[in-house]
């Protein structure tokens, strides 16, 4: 830690200021820095070595923090998408920074970007809407990027809501939610919201089980009126959205299916599915029954589901399906008949399905096992097309051998759940019970190494590591507990995003990052470049539609339309004013708001709220607007821009003005 430019770079971080003239500095202060001696502009006087020891850094923590810090102006090389848990949304994270670029509204409307409070937002959040009700929550688990060979594309993203089985199409070109898709034949989903290599279908599996469509049937009927579900939706790329006519799905045994990953490369064309709770425990603790939890960890094997989905595509194509609800459901019994559902045992509560990068394994990591199990491809396809099935389950689904499935299993430790992989043959397996991150050689089916972090690792992510071609540079250890890792904020803390540096011969950890929302699930790593997000609309686009809207204003145009009880204002917005900025409207007129922001210029954002009316829109540069509203409460109401634009902010204001019908 003796060079010049190391000192330099180290006085910028710890200090914690810019260095005047970096780089190409001066003499004078590369000689002050030669010296050890802080610039005297930012007021400091003491060499790093001191900073260093007050500051309480080994060397090892100065080389984590020039690792990971982004001076001013410099952008990161990956992006993580990852779960925002029970705050419904998705959030964007810089890596190495690991600081935090964005809140994606999804299932839960968000202030900030206008998402839920009047605009058509509104419909896409409506458009999730399960039994009747508007359901405004979500348990985010699973974001996955849209992929093209098996690679991320960087076009869409797809992330499922667990409690209200519920799946959502993210626009990578302005990072907002399209579209919301029910589920109406499950009751919870987790298996989601995975990917085929080409994006044709968006893969959700049910968790807990439930009579298909949600019907009712007592508990009593479990074993013969429950079911779990594989849900296909097909994604229309050229519009952007999921066709849920052109969906299908399979039906399931009444096991808890888990996690799922679909093959790639010369295992395309099929997917995998944990499950556990074979036993099909149904708790009943007030009645002196086990509860689920141990109900569900009696057997020392669960099932790992093979699904030949094109196999499954072409029997509902030819008819073979039933319809529930509007979905295309391929009956267990036709599932279990043609081959397009098979079992093989898997160590008990398994949690981890993943697939490797070449497509010719699945890795299983058993909750209660100590291994990671590495299932070979070849050996089950071949299995199956031999029907080498060594029985059936208690609905008729062909079991294959377990030993005769495998490639075999790496000890892992205690806890083992989710694999990711890097570009070197290695793979990195989350492992609960220990708090440590696993790395072993899929080639050697051998541990190399353990890491510990902080604390309790579910999920792992890796660059690019769920692809067909991993980077290998970088592993994130999504932590479920903190505890003592940051400034105390009440019972209920933040978890921990641990960024792990995987390029050298022993892992090293960089640097930790609170997540203050929800409680992040999975997550995904994808290289910034291929991400091309636009800057700005198109003049008067609705982004909701991806077209010019037909009531889109320009200026000049602006005007106040009145027909009977009904209101049309067309508005423009433009540092600093609105046009027009007085509406008078009477009480209980219908209110149609078009507005349109003429801005052209990058990140010249404005805000609209009409006051004690619950609306709130971002209007980004060039993009359009509708808001529907009644006025039934008579008085005067400002209506001003939210989003600090110009220095006339304050200004941009206007008012609403509901004559009293009397």
């Amino acid at each position: 830690m003796k060079t010049r430019g190391t000192h330099l770079a180290l006085g910028a971080i710890v200090i914690g200021a810019s260095i005047v003239g970096a780089p190409g500095c001066s003499n004078k202060a590369e000689q002050a820095f030669e010296q050890q001696q802080a610039p005297a502009a930012i007021g400091a006087s003491a060499s790093v070595k001191e900073l260093m020891a007050a500051r309480g850094l080994s060397e090892a923590d100065v080389e984590a923090a020039l690792k990971t810090y982004m001076p001013t102006g410099k952008k990161d090389e990956y992006m993580i998408f990852a779960s925002g848990g029970q705050s419904g949304q998705v959030l964007a994270i810089g890596v190495p920074s690991m600081r935090l670029l964005k809140l994606i509204g999804v299932f839960t409307p968000e202030p900030w970007q206008g998402y839920g409070y009047g605009g058509e937002s509104d419909k896409v959040i409506a458009g999730g809407a399960q039994s009747g009700h508007r359901i405004t929550w979500a348990d985010v688990h699973h974001p996955n990027l849209s992929e093209t060979k098996g690679d991320y594309d960087g076009e869409f993203l797809f992330v499922n809501d667990k409690a209200n089985g519920r799946v959502a199409v993210i626009d990578l070109k302005d990072f907002s939610t399209k579209q919301i898709v029910p589920n109406p034949l499950v009751g919870s989903d987790h298996g989601g919201a995975f990917v085929d290599p080409n994006t044709n279908y968006v893969i959700e599996t049910s968790q807990y089980p439930t009579p298909l469509g949600r019907e009712y049937a007592p508990l009593s009927e479990y074993k013969t009126k429950y079911r779990g579900l594989a849900m296909f939706w097909k994604f229309d790329r050229t519009k952007g959205r999921i066709d849920p006519a052109a969906s299908f799905a399979i039906e399931l045994p009444p096991y808890t299916q888990d996690l799922a990953d679909a093959g790639k490369i010369g295992s395309d064309g099929w997917a995998f599915i944990n499950s556990f709770n074979t036993e099909m425990a149904i708790g009943g603790t007030l009645q002196g029954k086990p509860p689920i939890e141990s109900g569900a960890s009696q057997n020392d094997m669960d099932y790992l589901h093979v699904v030949d989905w094109k196999k499954a595509e072409a029997l509902v194509a030819a008819g073979r399906a039933t319809t529930m609800k509007g979905v295309r459901v391929l009956p267990l019994t036709v599932a279990a008949e043609e081959g397009v559902l098979t079992l093989i045992g898997e160590p008990k509560s398994p949690h981890g399905c993943d697939v490797t990068p070449d497509g010719t394994a699945i890795v299983v990591g058993g909750k209660l096992d100590t291994h990671a199990t590495v299932y070979e491809f070849s050996k089950i396809k071949d299995a199956i097309a031999a029907k080498r099935y060594e029985g059936k389950d208690a609905y008729g689904v062909p079991i294959l051998s377990f030993k005769d499935s495998i490639r075999g299993q790496v000890e892992i430790g205690l806890g083992p759940l989710h694999t990711v992989f890097d570009d070197k043959g290695f793979a990195y397996t989350s492992v609960f019970i220990e708090s440590k991150v696993a790395k072993w050689s899929l080639k050697e089916m051998k541990l190399v190494e353990k890491l510990s972090v902080h604390y309790n690792i579910g999920h792992i992510m890796a660059a690019e590591g769920d692809t067909v071609s991993p980077d290998g540079k970088y592993v994130v250890a999504m932590n479920k507990m903190s505890i003592d890792r940051f400034s105390p904020v009440g019972p209920l803390y933040p978890q921990n995003f641990q960024l792990i540096d995987v390029t050298g011969e022993k892992m090293r950890l960089l640097s930790d990052m609170p997540i203050g929302i929800g409680e992040p699930h999975y997550s995904q790593m994808i290289k910034m470049d291929k991400l091309h997000p636009v800057k700005m609309y198109p003049m008067g686009q609705n982004p909701y539609t991806d077209k010019i809207d037909p009531q889109a204003v320009t200026g000049g145009k602006e005007r106040i339309d009145r027909k009977g009880n009904v209101v049309d204002v067309y508005m423009t917005a433009i540092r600093s004013h609105f046009t027009p900025d007085q509406i008078e409207v009477n009480e209980g007129d219908t209110v149609n708001l078009h507005i349109t922001s003429l801005e052209q210029a990058e990140d010249q954002t404005h805000g609209f709220t009409v006051n004690m009316y619950n609306i709130d829109l971002s209007l980004e540069p060039g993009k359009h607007e509708n808001v529907s509203f009644k006025a039934d409460v008579p008085g005067v109401f400002p209506m001003y821009c939210t989003e600090f634009c110009s220095a006339l902010h304050l200004e941009m204001a206007g008012y609403l003005l509901v004559k009293p019908k009397n």
